[in-house]
């Protein structure tokens, strides 16, 4: 009797399983999920048009956003929507299951395996992007030259010593650990070559340095050289946050200073003094440094008449490596794609520039470990599709052929 319970526990368990995996693996979940897809990016492309990119993007896409209610026209429309990034998880594992586990197996099937692995790449590819990709800007005027591009978002630390009015050796406290500093938290960071280390807490991710005789402090917070920091709530556009923390510098004879504040939104780094030598301690966006460099030969931008709406912008630039120079153009919907890289064609400056005056290009700086990834993945499935095609026409002329001969 025992026994004959198990086993009905046992099919039970295995018909939930079943049913979950069946699920999970059908193709109505399939159609429902391209068909959700092809709503966000409908009314994405429609709400970008106020809100902006990126904006738009956190929005319909990011992982932050479990579900929203779309806007049209700057109206709010009442029906509450699932995120773009959990609609594509899903997409995933049904693809992953129905189309590569489930799917019939044989000589005959071997195209639209191949089809449905091209598509399960693209949904890695966008994954690995969405995660590891980094974003950032740069700046550069006509007739100068960079090879930096500053992060959108990661705020670290950098201590550098002054040396003949440059600075020079940077050491960078990455925003990873800073991040894990809020509230009464500290770590204490070593540098090679430096004759200090650095006690850092109190991280605040979107901070202002204010003076305790304008505003007293409302939480108790720390007060020194007569400011204190005081938090901001995030920006919904998170590339406009700027973070603070407070700072305490350990020497090697362990003499300790005053605790101080570094801040994104501070002008000047603080300095630091150990005998003859001079060093800065300073708080900004991470730069990360480019294998080449980038020279803007000449900027040109046309508007729509009788508006400041542009309707084009190109950047002519030289592309500077190892003594060789490239001649490339950047414009909208137009990217330099090179070494991992690609700059987009984002704004340009100054506000108000009239004819005659010097230029700047802002172009946006995207290092994605997948981005021929949905390229590659396009590929797969067409050659799915030829592979399917050539199959379906084989047995189509091989079916006519017998026929044929069955009624000679």
């Amino acid at each position: 009797m025992d026994a004959e319970l198990k086993n009905k526990g046992k099919d039970r368990e295995k018909s939930v399983l079943r049913k979950v995996y069946d699920f999970l693996s059908s193709l109505k979940l399939a159609t429902a999920l391209l068909l959700l897809l092809l709503v966000l990016t409908w009314l994405a492309t429609l709400e970008q048009i106020d809100q902006g990119l990126y904006l738009t993007l956190r929005k319909y896409f990011s992982w932050q956003s479990l579900a929203f209610f779309p806007e049209i026209n700057g109206k709010r429309v009442p029906v509450l929507l699932p995120g773009g990034y959990y609609v594509s998880a899903l997409l995933l594992v049904n693809m992953i299951l129905g189309g590569l586990v489930r799917i019939r197996k044989g000589p005959k099937q071997i195209g639209n395996l191949i089809s449905h692995f091209g598509i399960v790449f693209m949904l890695l590819g966008g994954g690995v992007a969405h995660h590891f990709s980094e974003r950032g800007n740069m700046a550069i005027g006509e007739g100068e030259m960079a090879d930096v591009a500053e992060d959108y978002f990661e705020y670290v630390i950098e201590v550098s010593e002054v040396k003949d009015g440059e600075n020079d050796g940077f050491h960078v406290i990455r925003g990873k650990y800073l991040t894990k500093l809020d509230g009464g938290d500290s770590q204490i960071f070593d540098f090679d070559g430096v004759p200090f280390s650095l006690n850092i807490s109190g991280y605040l991710k979107n901070a202002v340095p204010v003076s305790s005789l304008e505003r007293a402090p409302a939480e108790g917070e720390l007060v020194t050289d007569g400011y204190y920091l005081a938090s901001k709530p995030s920006e919904v556009t998170t590339e406009r946050n700027t973070a603070g923390a407070y700072a305490r510098v350990i020497f090697e004879d362990g003499e300790k200073s005053s605790p101080f504040i570094l801040a994104g939104a501070s002008f000047q780094p603080f300095t630091v003094r150990d005998g003859d030598r001079v060093f800065t301690v300073d708080m900004r966006k991470r730069l990360w440094p480019m294998p080449f460099e980038v020279e803007l030969d000449t900027f040109t931008a046309d508007f729509h008449p009788g508006t400041s709406r542009p309707a084009k912008f190109v950047s002519d630039v030289r592309r500077v490596e190892n003594g060789q120079d490239s001649e490339v153009t950047i414009q909208m919907n137009e990217p330099m794609r090179y070494e991992g890289f690609t700059f987009f064609q984002a704004s340009y400056g100054p506000p108000g520039a009239g004819p005659g005056d010097t230029m700047y290009s802002v172009f946006e700086v995207v290092r994605n470990p997948s981005d021929k990834w949905p390229e590659y993945s396009l590929y797969v499935v067409a050659f799915g599709m030829l592979v399917t095609f050539l199959t379906k026409l084989g047995s189509h002329l091989g079916a006519a052929s017998r026929k044929r001969k069955k009624n000679a």
